[in-house]
Formats: C-alpha cells, sequence, structure tokens
C-alpha cells in the first residue's frame, strides 16, 4: 500500500510540473498571438452568398454557399452544399483530397470505377487525393453537406465532365 501511495505521489507531482512547464511554454505564443496584427474575423450568416450550383458544374436544383476561402498562408476552403432530390456533382478530383460532412439527409457518393456509397447526416467522408469522383442527393431525398479542401497553386477542384442521366440511373 506504501509503495502505491508513494507512485501516485510521484506521479502527481511530474503531472503537476508538466503542466507548468507547458504553461510556461505557451505563453509566450498566446502574447504574440495577441499583440500581433493579424485578428480573428467573424464572417455573419448573413453576408454568406448562396448561389445556384453552376450548369456546367451539377445536375439539377443545386445552392452552394461559400463558408471560407482560402487566406495565406492557410489554403483551406470551405463550403455548403444543398442538393435537392436528384442533384449531383459534375465528375470531379481535388489536388489535396476532400472531406465531406454530411449534415442534412441522404446522398451518395462514388468513385470512378466504383459502386455508389450511401451516406447519411452524420457520415463523414474522406476522398484522396486525385480520385476522380461525384456526391449528390439521391432521386427521392435531399443532401447537404459541408465541404473542406486544400487548393495547390490556386486549385482546390478540377471539374470533369458530367454524370450523365444514364450513370446516375445505374445507381438505384
Amino acid at each position: 500500500m506504501e509503495g502505491t501511495r508513494k507512485g501516485y505521489s510521484t506521479m502527481r507531482k511530474l503531472f503537476s510540473t508538466c503542466t507548468a512547464l507547458l504553461s510556461l511554454a505557451t505563453m509566450p505564443v498566446v502574447g504574440i498571438a495577441q499583440s500581433g496584427s493579424t485578428q480573428i474575423s467573424i464572417t455573419p450568416t448573413s453576408s454568406q452568398e448562396v448561389i445556384a450550383g453552376a450548369a456546367d458544374r451539377f445536375t439539377g436544383t443545386v445552392r452552394v454557399q461559400s463558408l471560407f476561402d482560402a487566406k495565406e498562408p492557410a489554403r483551406s476552403s470551405g463550403g455548403q452544399v444543398r442538393f435537392q432530390p436528384g442533384a449531383r456533382s459534375a465528375w470531379h478530383t481535388h489536388p489535396l483530397g476532400q472531406i465531406l460532412i454530411v449534415t442534412d439527409g441522404v446522398g451518395w457518393v462514388q468513385q470512378w470505377g466504383g459502386p455508389v456509397q450511401v451516406i447519411r447526416k452524420g457520415d463523414v467522408v474522406w476522398i484522396p487525393a486525385g480520385v476522380k469522383h461525384w456526391h449528390g442527393a439521391t432521386p427521392t431525398t435531399t443532401m447537404t453537406h459541408i465541404a473542406f479542401q486544400e487548393q495547390v497553386d490556386g486549385t482546390a477542384v478540377n471539374w470533369l465532365e458530367k454524370v450523365t442521366d444514364e450513370q446516375y440511373r445505374l445507381m438505384k
């Protein structure tokens, strides 16, 4: 029992020391961040424009809301995309991949040559760099997702041909 108490006491002291060192190590960083010329920015939802999905990039009724653009030195951008039943993206790739977070409804995602996969509210989809794919709603449901991707030389997506009605019908 005595050894357990001694071990516990030593661990507590070690934890306290590590915590103190960690807080000291981060203090200068916090000071620099607070005194620097950069500021936190908030983009109110009321100023985030919602546009119709471009006809050469989407089939059906799609609404796209840009949530944030890449700001140097960052290269990430993100947006919310709402697909009405039967709507979908064209085939496309991303130079550094893409993450989709389904926030509402049920949809489909497919990689070139692979099977269609069902995606539902709460699902997180990782699409690797350079993988040709599409995503959208099923014929009878809506689907909304938030998409995150990174740019290489100012390019976050390479749009390709549209998913034909025949290709889409094969998914049923």
